[in-house]
């Protein structure tokens, strides 16, 4: 008790210490932490401690010492000693068409890995991945640690939402940051995401890192600082942690909007996925693979996780998965089947547009920041933690990057149900493509840069 009355009077020392640029030791960092998570530092004060750190930042034993407290404010999950070496997850940074997730866990279950995948809902202009799933009918994101127990020793792999009792600072300090304009900060970010990450004791971890017009960096340096921070911290926590830099222009795929990228989805788990979705999938469950001794090489784990969405391995356990999370056996069973009818189980929006090309040329650019905006408008997405969001709401891209357009060729055709799709919502969204002559095209890999541990 001492100690804490003792941490309230000191908290505003706390402050002006990090306001003037100094490093803050372990000890202070702790007594920040616990305040947070025992409600005995007022909100104003936490608010002015993390506009501190944004203002003058962290060096890289500060911001070790914060998410290890953070990771420790609340239950760190244990595992069965048999699966020592074998639990592995992804971290992506967020981006437009983002579905890299539920195609992976099934394809690393299919790898013999474990795969205790905690994860989020969209906000802003990003989906989330617990949206996507709760498009099926049944999918239960809230699972018991018992619960998830099982499905893992079951399955092998489970897609559920942040418990109470895990990082509790963080869901404080995230709901602040948000209203105090310091989300943006690198050890407030790399905190957020290795404290949760850190709780599911993972042996590996693989963070898809994003930057482009449709993600939170624009430029390929900022998102570079960022997952150079997160797998310092991620392997000074034990956990062996490596990063790809990837491209966030384009929606990733060719369907955006909950239920849709379901969709897509199950086509990538069925062998029929577009190109640059198996490129993150592959390059990200490759790098596990690889990091936990279960591939030679980068290449030769490529080729593992391939093989998986190829011979229907990974489809049949996102199928079991689907079972052990709630969906009724024979939905599930309805949509991996190979020549599903998807819209008999998943719901579809009532009104379909399809946009038409202005011009002729070839397809330079697909803005995915600009139809993310337009369908986060019609329903898809949320502004506030806790609205509700329409899952049938979406679109679909009809064309791809280098394909030659003729004037008046459907290009994209929008879900929507009400609000209705307005005149200036159909020219915002015809200003997202960009023609022109094949010379301008200047094709890039989608993975710019590897960052091993």
């Amino acid at each position: 008790m001492a100690h804490h009355e003792q941490s309230k009077a000191t908290f505003p020392e706390h402050i002006r210490k990090k306001r003037n640029g100094e490093q803050l030791s372990a000890g202070e960092i702790r007594d920040f932490v616990q305040g947070v998570k025992d409600k005995t530092i007022q909100e104003s004060q936490i608010g002015a401690m993390l506009m501190a750190i944004w203002l003058k930042g962290m060096v890289a034993e500060e911001t070790l010492a914060l998410t290890k407290e953070m990771m420790m404010s609340g239950e760190v999950m244990s595992w069965p000693a048999e699966w020592e070496g074998l639990m592995v997850d992804k971290h992506s940074t967020g981006g437009v068409g983002d579905k890299i997730s539920l195609v992976l866990a099934p394809a690393l279950a299919a790898c013999g890995c474990k795969v205790p995948m905690i994860s989020g809902r969209g906000l802003a202009h990003t989906g989330g991945t617990l949206d996507k799933l709760e498009s099926i009918p049944g999918f239960n994101v809230y699972q018991s640690v018992q619960q998830l127990h099982r499905i893992l020793e079951e399955v092998g792999c489970c897609i559920v939402g942040q418990t109470d009792n895990l990082v509790p600072a963080d869901k404080v300090m995230y709901a602040l940051r948000d209203v105090t304009s310091t989300v943006d900060s690198l050890p407030l970010i790399t905190g957020s995401i290795i404290s949760k990450k850190g709780a599911e004791s993972l042996s590996a971890l693989v963070l898809d890192v994003k930057f482009g017009n449709a993600a939170l960096y624009k430029d390929l340096g900022s998102a570079k600082s960022l997952a150079q921070s997160m797998v310092t911290v991620g392997n000074s926590l034990g956990i062996r942690t490596g990063a790809v830099l990837s491209r966030m222009n384009c929606p990733i795929g060719r369907c955006v909007g909950n239920t849709l990228e379901v969709m897509e989805s199950l086509e990538c788990l069925k062998g029929r996925g577009p190109d640059d979705i198996l490129e993150l999938v592959t390059s990200l469950g490759g790098l596990l693979l690889w990091m936990i001794g279960r591939a030679g090489s980068l290449e030769e784990g490529k080729k593992v996780i391939s093989t998986t969405l190829q011979n229907g391995a990974a489809l049949e356990k996102f199928q079991n998965m689907m079972i052990g999370q709630g969906v009724a056996s024979q939905i599930a069973a309805s949509l991996c089947s190979t020549n599903a009818d998807y819209y008999s189980i998943l719901r579809r929006a009532h009104y379909q547009t399809e946009l038409e090309t202005q011009g002729h040329g070839t397809v330079l650019d697909i803005d995915g920041m600009v139809i993310a905006q337009v369908l986060h408008r019609l329903g898809a997405g949320r502004s506030k933690a806790g609205d509700p969001v329409n899952h049938s709401v979406g679109a679909e891209l009809l064309v791809s990057l280098g394909q030659k357009v003729e004037k008046g060729q459907p290009w994209l055709r929008v879900h929507y149900e009400t609000p209705a799709l307005s005149a200036e919502q159909r020219l915002g969204l015809q200003g997202a493509l960009t023609l022109g002559p094949v010379d301008q095209l200047h094709t890039q890999p989608l993975v710019a840069e590897i960052i091993l541990p």
